[in-house]
């Protein structure tokens, strides 16, 4: 699942038995010592019914597995019901006095096991449905037989109703679609909803008759019958699957077409379906999924094991996609593309969401973790694979030195709190499943993935990951499975698993101090904290908080060679000599995941070395020195002297990703002064750096590269944030020729113009651009429109548009939490919506419950900029008032953390950056 936005613990495979762990057998030695499987006592149905021994354990019992489904649904789309049945071929391993299974919010009429009544009945608690026969069952196979009732969500999760208009019409058309990862197949039928129960799935499902809908599964469609020509109903039947895990399983109908499909090099066809209309923005993802098809296929060695591929478009979708095993669903935006409305940052969106989705038909669907404490080697896989097909799509994208922007910081800037966790964490429940689909699984992941690479070899990684996956196709995995194979593929140079414990399994990152003694450099390291102040035990982590790091660096003599030397956990520093060597910049390209903190004199060094010769190093070791220089100054390592006289070099940039960087941290800054006394001053500090960018900014040339185009909308986000004259007219007059004159603006350019537009209009032109928003089809072209109208400098616009929010006519529920952090990218915003929060908590948990992982994250992104003792006592109250967080009960204590880390950073800072400023502009 691609993100738009832990802890049982793993244990060491067995040599003897690489399928079979310790953690199983202490697993299922827990399940038998607590009476919840093969019981040692007599059978008794009434002292079992009595024990409730289903209530031990939130787990099922690991001695029952699922090995064949047959699910039937019958739909009625316009009632926004279905009702079906599902026949489950079941094998106990063991004797058994119950079984239970997972039902959540469906209303289940009959239960028989082998056609023979038996008591059934629900455990809300753990969502099941518990399985009670009138006498022990012995060990072998039985079928299981469940009818059920059930009503579409009104959330985006589970089996659900998506709306839209038709694109040439005001006609609202519906379409029922699912999303059930992590833990919501459950709520569509009957079943043993762990991604370890993996089995096949014969899926049955009805579609109205009418011509125009069409149903689609995992599968390719086998045969349709009319039910009956008097009640309208089709229904489809789809090939038995593959072994897979439920959380995979997708069905939709609805009334879609698609773009002429296309055959990849292993000869299955790739199919591409949107809603009418919208279709043929299709095609550039479908280019990207043919590319990435072709050469994962070839890279891992192993075929795409289904007989079809379908993308589909969906008009409400929470996240960004959905790796559904053969029916990859997708938000709109994620996925459509149309070279006339769409920006260069769109294109991107759609190429690295197709991408990413793509990988998981390995990594997650082939081979899945066996439980979701693992949920990294599908996502932090997926992430960085995609990485790597993008080099290969889109060669001339850079993107090893974008992922820096994309993956990497994005995830150091969390990483880097006390309120952080592991990669490899703890997860019970399905909200503490929900929390962990953030950016340590995703992006932490895929970086230690890109630092293990580069450690051991591409050659090396490539055949370890390959044997990973071969070993355990159609099966499930752990952490330390991985480990086993790619210790296999290194022959021992490199002990694997030791090394990658310091990362995955403790929080956070080191800095590595980089200290001078004569020609000597002496590297040690610690935990690197926004607050270095923060208390904790360092006994917190099974590694004492020292890692296992793979240093990189090059110097003055040869900046094209990159030397490597490990500082291990156990070493108190390493040295390196740094005779006739003038200067040193270590972390080659920012591959590794941990900051560098020099002496005072080679930070000099460095920065000169910008100065004076800009490409005496990469755009990525550009790019790296900023980010470390200001994180090291935000977390009082160092002044911001450094990174201030540093970031002047910029006049002179001219790549995309170091002007990003450093764009980043000097926004930060910029919402943290900006009503400062010190915030003109700073302002004109911002606008000196842009003084290297020449006129030919307002040229809509098309010869300008991928990054070119990228840049050039970067400048005018930077220039119309801090008011420079020049871009403020000549934005204005752009965009009111725009509004005024239907004269079209660049792709490129259009969402800062709208955005800077409204920042400096008035009234009537907020409610033209509104206007816009509400008749726009194309996804993209209406989320430009809506992220523009939260720029407006009118504090009564940003509560009217609030208010409209609750309306789902106007903002729909998927593009909700994105549109209250765009508000709150406003100076004006954040207050109202804190304000909005705290008086609408309860709509807002009725309306997406608190499994939403957007609005565990809320908290998060309003507070993000509170800087007083008085916001902070505001949060306090509200989470004593709603303690109940349920997926963002990290979130909250990171924004906790977050401000306070803002007041200590305020004392610190403000009176010294008000002198540098007056000194230095």
């Amino acid at each position: 699942m691609m993100i738009s936005i832990i802890r049982l613990t793993t244990i060491l495979v067995l040599m003897v038995m690489p399928s079979i762990t310790v953690e199983d057998t202490v697993a299922q030695d827990s399940y038998n010592k607590t009476d919840c499987g093969n019981s040692k006592m007599p059978f008794n149905k009434s002292t079992i019914m009595e024990a409730k021994p289903w209530g031990c354990t939130l787990r099922l019992s690991p001695h029952v597995h699922p090995s064949q489904y047959v699910l039937y649904i019958s739909l009625i789309i316009k009632n926004n019901s279905f009702s079906g049945y599902v026949e489950i071929t079941i094998t106990l391993e063991t004797p058994q006095s119950f079984i239970k299974l997972h039902s959540n919010n469906l209303d289940i009429t009959e239960t028989t096991l082998d056609s023979k009544s038996v008591t059934a009945f629900s455990y809300p608690k753990y969502q099941f449905w518990v399985v009670v026969p009138d006498n022990e069952l012995c060990a072998g196979t039985y079928k299981l037989r469940i009818q059920f009732n059930g009503h579409l969500s009104n959330t985006m999760m589970g089996f659900y109703r998506s709306v839209y208009t038709n694109i040439d019409s005001d006609e609202q058309r519906y379409i029922a679609t699912t999303q059930f990862e992590p833990t919501y197949a459950r709520s569509a039928f009957p079943c043993f909803d762990e991604p370890l129960m993996k089995s096949k799935f014969k899926i049955s499902i009805t579609r109205p008759s009418d011509n125009n809908f069409i149903a689609l599964s995992n599968m390719n469609q086998e045969c349709e019958e009319v039910i009956s020509p008097t009640n309208g109903l089709t229904v489809v039947h789809f090939a038995n699957t593959v072994p897979m895990s439920t959380y995979l399983i997708c069905f939709i109908v609805c009334d879609f077409q698609s773009i002429e499909p296309v055959k990849t090099d292993q000869g299955f066809s790739i199919r591409a379906f949107a809603r009418r209309g919208q279709q043929q923005n299709l095609k550039y993802a479908r280019f990207v999924a043919l590319n990435s098809i072709n050469y994962y296929v070839e890279y891992f060695g192993i075929k795409y094991p289904l007989p079809k591929l379908d993308l589909i478009s969906i008009p409400d979708f929470a996240e960004g996609a959905m790796e559904n095993w053969g029916l990859v669903t997708f938000r709109e935006e994620d996925i459509e593309y149309d070279e006339c409305t769409s920006s260069s940052y769109n294109k991107e969106q759609v190429a690295v969401t197709v991408s990413h989705e793509l990988a998981h038909m390995w990594f997650g669907d082939l081979v899945t973790m066996k439980w979701w404490n693992d949920l990294w080697l599908n996502e932090g896989f997926a992430t960085y694979m995609a990485v790597k097909a993008l080099q290969v799509v889109q060669p001339d994208w850079d993107y090893d030195t974008m992922l820096l922007i994309n993956i990497l910081h994005d995830v150091m800037g969390l990483d880097d709190k006390i309120s952080s966790h592991p990669i490899v964490q703890e997860v019970s429940d399905p909200d503490e499943i929900d929390s962990i689909f953030d950016s340590i699984s995703y992006n932490k992941g895929s970086s230690i993935l890109r630092m293990l690479e580069e450690t051991l070899g591409k050659d090396v990684f490539r055949t370890g990951i390959i044997s990973y996956l071969k070993k355990h196709q159609f099966n499930n995995a752990q952490t330390d499975d991985l480990w086993y194979e790619l210790q296999i593929a290194s022959q021992n140079i490199v002990d694997v698993r030791k090394v990658m414990d310091t990362w995955t399994r403790q929080t956070g990152f080191p800095v590595v101090s980089a200290t001078r003694d004569g020609t000597k450099l002496t590297l040690k390291q610690h935990r690197f904290l926004t607050d270095p102040n923060a208390i904790y035990s360092v006994d917190s982590s099974p590694f004492k908080y020292k890692w296992e790091i793979p240093l990189t660096y090059i110097t003055s003599e040869n900046s094209a060679i990159a030397h490597k030397i490990w500082l291990c956990s156990n070493q108190d520093s390493v040295t390196i000599d740094r005779t006739n060597i003038e200067w040193i910049k270590i972390n080659y390209r920012q591959i590794g995941y941990y900051i560098v903190n020099y002496s005072n004199d080679d930070w000099c060094l460095l920065s000169n070395l910008l100065k004076k010769n800009i490409n005496a190093l990469s755009a990525a070791d550009r790019a790296n020195l900023l980010y470390d220089s200001f994180s090291l100054a935000e977390a009082t390592y160092i002044s911001y002297e450094i990174p201030l006289t540093m970031a002047k070099y910029l006049i002179s940039e001219y790549h995309y990703v170091p002007w990003n960087v450093a764009f980043i941290k000097l926004q930060t800054l910029w919402y943290k002064l900006v009503d400062r006394p010190v915030g003109p001053q700073y302002k004109c500090y911002l606008q000196h750096l842009l003084r290297g960018v020449n006129e030919d900014l307002w040229n809509d040339s098309i010869s300008r590269t991928y990054l070119e185009r990228r840049n050039r909308e970067l400048m005018i986000h930077i220039g119309g944030l801090c008011d420079v004259p020049i871009y403020k007219k000549k934005i204005y007059e752009i965009f009111k020729k725009f509004l005024d004159q239907k004269i079209p603006i660049n792709v490129d350019i259009k969402y800062f113009v709208y955005c800077y537009g409204i920042a400096s209009g008035n009234t009537d032109d907020w409610n033209k651009v509104w206007d816009l928003y509400l008749k726009e089809q194309d996804p993209h072209l209406r989320l430009k429109f809506l992220g523009a109208l939260t720029y407006t400098k009118d504090s009564s616009l940003l509560s009217t548009l609030i208010q409209y929010s609750k309306n789902e006519k106007y903002i729909r529920s998927q593009d909700f939490f994105s549109f209250l952090y765009d508000i709150c990218q406003n100076v004006l915003g954040p207050p109202l919506v804190w304000n909005f929060i705290r008086n609408e908590w309860e709509y807002l948990v009725k309306r997406f419950t608190l499994d939403d992982v957007g609005l565990g994250n809320i908290i998060v992104n309003t507070c993000a900029y509170f800087q007083t003792q008085e916001r902070l006592d505001e949060m306090k109250a509200f989470y004593k008032k709603y303690p109940d967080a349920g997926a963002g009960k990290l979130d909250r204590t990171t924004a906790m953390e977050t401000v306070v880390n803002n007041i200590k950073w305020l004392e610190h800072n403000e009176a010294f950056i008000t002198n540098w400023m007056k000194n230095n502009n």
